[in-house]
């Protein structure tokens, strides 16, 4: 039977030559287990032998390494499965060698915890070193890299061969100094000294100071900035992961026919774009062009050459479209008289008391109201949700709606006797609407955002536009050409008021500050109105006296000028105590031009004495945003309507 040599009987006993030694059964005896690496690596020689009750096993090293010495005490008699026990550590990792084991040897968990932290908190360069291990003493160093993943270098290649760089060194050839393989060496060689020696561990601001300084310069040769630009160089690790790479192509694997065709496929597509770019689409360029210091604040531009509106539909919410006597609905009821326009002597106005009607139907906002001309029987709305309602103001009802624009509704406008108006949409159309039928007449787009649209007065068949592009453009409704334009303001156009001899001139206001003068189809301003002292004024109403403008400053004013040869400022005549800063809220007067009344951004409705400038009344109108819209009644002395972005509209009497 074999024996296993140097084996101590008992835990207490050792090895003396001056003692006989006892010798136990080779099964009696646990059987160390050394793990396979560690053979592999010490190129041992196993030779596995026994019964079919236990397994035994030789472990001898080559050229003469044998188990010299006993094997010790209980702490080698743990589960020879268990990889990770003690003595595995203490096996020589050069040798393989089980010589140096000893009994009860415990790990100093202070020193233990010590060197973990140092590694895991500290640069990216650090080494990993058991306990009793000092840095270049292994034949193996664990190094962390950007990755966070543990990679295993073996340094010592011998002379002609350099570990930074993977490379082998030919004869002949002087090895460069590295800066960066210098410092990490240097990193390397400070963490192993400040882990054997106890050193305090760095705080993190110089653990970070100290791992950019070990980096080296950021730009290693006088090309690196130009090969680079602006970013440095990759790093070590990205410098191997492209080396270790290698595509499909050079691999030598032969392409799939779906990836060649999805190649081909986009190949040809960059060709057909890079084709279209250089034909380029020039209108798209230049409303880029135009629209750039605003962008962020108007609507998606157009695409393509030709864009197209969505389809128009309406729809009829009356009893009957016409009456018993066969009268369209759009009709005045019978003895209801007409009022001229600037008729100031008709009868005189009132200031309104309450609220006496909530006209309700818009799913969003209202930002626009206009009565019928003259008779003021029916009330066109433009709503935030891209609708336009007209209502019977006798019945408070909806009569009819209109939708034909895919974005929230600007303006919208009668002609001069209610059979058609116009709407001005953030989608960048215009449509001509039939105001009995619902049907559009035609569509007009110049690529432009329009804010205002206004009819000439002495042709219903045009119509002017201010635009986003800062020109006021003149429409022909039959044909839907362009007939003039107006372009000298330096900002979006917010208002156009006709005055003098009913339309021969026209009066333009814009974001710019300034107030220009034109005559009728001459494209050049004939007067400039700017004063340092100005703001933009994004409402300006005619008094139906023709003889003074009125205009919504953004300074919490209604400023008034005089409408005629001079167009001066009358800077006693001001309108104040309401909010108007950041809003278009618009400006209605009363017939007989007594009262003025304006809408306000908190949503109030206020009133004010026109020859005195003195507020007479305000009333708290819509919630959830400005009194934005307000029109005094042509006919009724008291009845006022106003509209907010709470999406109702109010009537005031």
């Amino acid at each position: 039977m074999d024996l296993l040599s140097g084996y101590a009987s008992t835990d207490s006993e050792s090895p003396s030559p001056n003692k006989p030694i006892l010798r136990r059964p080779l099964n009696s005896a646990p059987i160390p287990s050394v793990s396979k690496a560690v053979l592999r690596a010490s190129n041992a020689l196993v030779v596995a032998g026994g019964s079919q009750n236990a397994g035994t096993a030789l472990v001898g090293a080559n050229l003469g390494i044998h188990a010299q010495g006993p094997i010790q005490g209980p702490a080698l008699t743990s589960d020879p499965s268990d990889k990770t026990s003690s003595f595995i550590q203490s096996i020589d990792p050069k040798t393989g060698s089980t010589s140096k084991m000893e009994a009860n040897v415990h790990i100093d968990e202070f020193t233990f915890s010590q060197n973990r932290n140092a590694f895991q908190r500290g640069s990216e360069k650090e080494i990993a070193l058991a306990p009793g291990e000092v840095a270049g003493d292994t034949g193996r160093e664990i190094k962390r890299n950007d990755y966070g993943h543990q990679r295993r270098f073996k340094p010592n290649y011998g002379e002609d061969f350099n570990a930074f760089t993977g490379e082998f060194i030919k004869e002949g050839d002087e090895q460069q100094p590295n800066p960066q393989e210098s410092a990490l060496v240097a990193g390397q060689k400070r963490a192993a000294e400040s882990i054997v020696t106890n050193e305090q561990p760095l705080s993190r601001r110089a653990r970070k100071a100290a791992a950019i300084a070990s980096e080296g310069p950021l730009l290693h040769s006088a090309d690196d900035d130009l090969t680079y630009g602006i970013w440095g160089p990759p790093s070590a690790t990205e410098q191997d992961l492209a080396k270790d790479s290698v595509p499909m192509i050079e691999s030598g694997l032969e392409l799939h026919p779906r990836i060649k065709a999805e190649r081909a496929y986009i190949k040809e597509r960059d060709r057909q774009r890079g084709i279209a770019a250089e034909g380029g689409d020039e209108k798209e360029k230049f409303d880029r062009m135009v629209e750039r210091k605003m962008a962020h604040l108007l609507p998606p531009r157009m695409e393509g050459e030709n864009p197209v509106a969505i389809e128009a539909t309406t729809t009829f919410h009356g009893e009957e479209e016409v009456d018993y006597r066969g009268r369209s609905w759009i009709a005045p009821p019978s003895g209801l008289r007409g009022v001229d326009e600037n008729d100031v002597d008709d009868h005189a106005c009132f200031v309104p008391k309450k609220c006496v009607a909530r006209l309700t139907g818009h799913e969003k906002g209202v930002h626009r109201i206009r009565l019928f001309p003259r008779t003021g029987h029916l009330l066109l709305s433009a709503g935030l949700d891209g609708k336009c309602k007209v209502w019977s103001v006798e019945t408070r009802k909806v009569m009819r709606t209109y939708a034909g624009h895919a974005a929230a509704v600007r303006d919208v406008q009668f002609n001069h006797n209610g059979t058609k108006f116009v709407s001005a949409s953030f989608d960048r159309y215009l449509r001509l609407w039939d105001t009995e039928s619902g049907q559009v007449l035609n569509t007009f787009t110049n690529r432009r955002v329009p804010y205002v649209v206004k009819f000439y007065p002495h042709d219903d068949n045009i119509f002017v536009v201010g635009c986003s592009d800062n020109k006021i453009v003149a429409y022909d409704a039959t044909t839907g050409e362009i007939t003039q334009e107006y372009d000298h303001h330096l900002a979006p156009v917010n208002t156009i008021t006709f005055v003098e001899d009913n339309g021969t001139k026209m009066v333009t206001s814009s974001d710019d500050k300034k107030v220009l003068v034109w005559e009728w189809d001459i494209g050049v301003p004939i007067k400039y109105i700017s004063d340092p002292t100005m703001h933009s004024m994004p409402v300006m109403t005619m008094h139906p006296s023709q003889s003074y403008m009125l205009g919504q400053s953004l300074d919490n004013k209604i400023v008034v000028y005089q409408a005629g040869e001079r167009y001066s400022l009358q800077r006693k005549k001001k309108f104040a105590g309401h909010n108007v800063a950041g809003y278009a809220c618009d400006i209605t007067i009363s017939p007989d031009g007594r009262f003025v009344c304006s809408g306000d951004a908190d949503g109030k409705l206020c009133f004010w004495d026109f020859k005195k400038t003195k507020m007479l009344q305000k009333y708290h109108a819509h919630d959830k945003g400005p009194s934005i819209g307000a029109v005094w009644h042509p006919v009724d002395p008291s009845v006022v309507f106003s509209c907010g972005w709470d999406g109702v509209i109010k009537m005031w009497q």
